[in-house]
């Protein structure tokens, strides 16, 4: 078994796709969004150890997802927090609980949403996380004009020093470990901030286009698209 692990964080509700089901488990060509996410965790030659948290009320209907698809790849199911800090709080706590310390060499974090990025990208990820760098996160630079401010009071900034971040974010298993012994914070939006606040350096390394958050419903459109065209 690896020692490397990839928490996917699957206990949204997914409200802005403004459907019955939560967005990781809404069927894109044909199966869950979420097989397809951990298909290519699983397709990486880094192979890592899948702690999957669900929310409780919808393991029963994952279990039951599985089953109709025949799905054989059963992760390491974990409880989900009442917050996403909490989710990744849990999935960090399962990992401690069940495999030894001295097995936990890193651990990455994703969204459940992202199917679409690119088992090359997770290995890449994964083998620039070291000692040296504890915290690799990918991320693309933006290609708009970007303003920061109010309606009424905003400046333009250099796109160029503007990046819009990606996951899986990967770090040395200790070092999130320990960030995550913190408090919950209104600034943690994603698990680098929450490294970043024991004033640990974040490593920036590109990411992909195609590695977008199916968060509304024309996303799928967009993800059917590009998970076509990447099978072509």
């Amino acid at each position: 078994m690896s020692n490397n692990f990839v928490i996917i964080v699957a206990a949204g509700t997914g409200t802005r796709m403004n459907g019955k089901l939560p967005k990781q488990f809404i069927p894109l060509d044909g199966k869950p969004i979420l097989m397809h996410t951990m298909d290519k965790f699983r397709a990486s030659c880094t192979n890592p150890t899948i702690i999957l948290v669900l929310s409780e009320g919808m393991q029963s209907f994952w279990e039951e997802s599985c089953q109709a698809q025949q799905y054989q790849n059963t992760p390491h199911i974990c409880v989900g927090g009442s917050s996403r800090f909490q989710s990744v709080k849990n999935g960090i706590d399962y990992i401690q609980e069940n495999f030894g310390q001295e097995e936990i060499g890193k651990i990455a974090v994703h969204d459940a949403a992202r199917p679409l990025l690119s088992s090359k990208l997770i290995d890449e990820l994964y083998e620039q996380c070291s000692e040296g760098r504890q915290a690799v996160i990918p991320a693309v630079q933006s290609s708009n004009s970007v303003r920061v401010g109010t309606q009424e009071s905003n400046a333009a900034v250099d796109r160029q020093q503007v990046w819009w971040v990606q996951t899986p974010q990967v770090f040395i298993g200790k070092l999130i470990i320990k960030a995550y012994e913190q408090e919950e914070s209104p600034l943690f939006t994603d698990d680098a901030s929450v490294i970043e606040q024991m004033s640990n350096s974040i490593y920036l390394h590109p990411g992909e286009q195609q590695n977008l958050k199916i968060t509304f419903a024309e996303d799928l459109a967009i993800a059917h698209l590009l998970l076509n065209k990447s099978s072509t």
